[in-house]
């Protein structure tokens, strides 16, 4: 059964938990989203809160996906660009679908919803984003349309010994 896609909902109690949740499962099962496992919802809360101040300015929207049971089982934020020579595109940042539900092609699902949302704000044309190099993601993003244009070599430390490439990811709207 599809996820059933929201943009910019209301932010409660449940949704936050249900980030909160989505955001620990993602990470402790070796999700490149910011973390390295293991971690709690104490570890993400001050970034999810974050977050939600930057969408309370206008500066972010969400995307949340819910399953059949109404559970938050994926999300994405949208951030908007405020630079002046650069707000014709907007950056994606935490893209997370719930380990349950991998593999079932909600990803594609996920950025599909979130390439229409980003067409649905008024003069953004393109999507970027990064990813951390080296668990495939580059490959999957590809396969959605993204186009590599960028690459900081070592750039994010998973661990001591342990450097990764950031990767640098676009996708033109029109």
């Amino acid at each position: 059964m599809p996820l059933t896609f929201t943009l910019d909902p209301a932010v409660t109690p449940e949704l936050r938990d249900g980030i909160l949740d989505l955001w620990v499962d993602v990470s402790d099962v070796g999700g490149a989203v910011g973390f390295v496992p293991p971690v709690t919802r104490e570890d993400i809360r001050p970034v999810l809160l974050k977050h939600f101040a930057l969408m309370a300015e206008g500066q972010v929207r969400l995307l949340v996906g819910h399953d059949e049971d109404g559970r938050v089982a994926a999300t994405a934020f949208l951030t908007l660009n405020t630079h002046r020579l650069m707000t014709h595109w907007l950056w994606l940042y935490t893209v997370m679908v719930h380990p349950r539900h991998q593999g079932k092609g909600y990803g594609r699902d996920l950025l599909a919803a979130a390439a229409d949302a980003a067409r649905g704000i008024d003069g953004i044309e393109a999507i970027r984003l990064t990813c951390r190099g080296g668990v495939g993601l580059e490959r999957f993003y590809g396969s959605c349309g993204y186009k590599e244009v960028g690459r900081v070599p070592d750039a994010i430390r998973v661990a001591p010994g342990d450097d990764r490439d950031d990767v640098i990811m676009l996708l033109p709207l029109n």
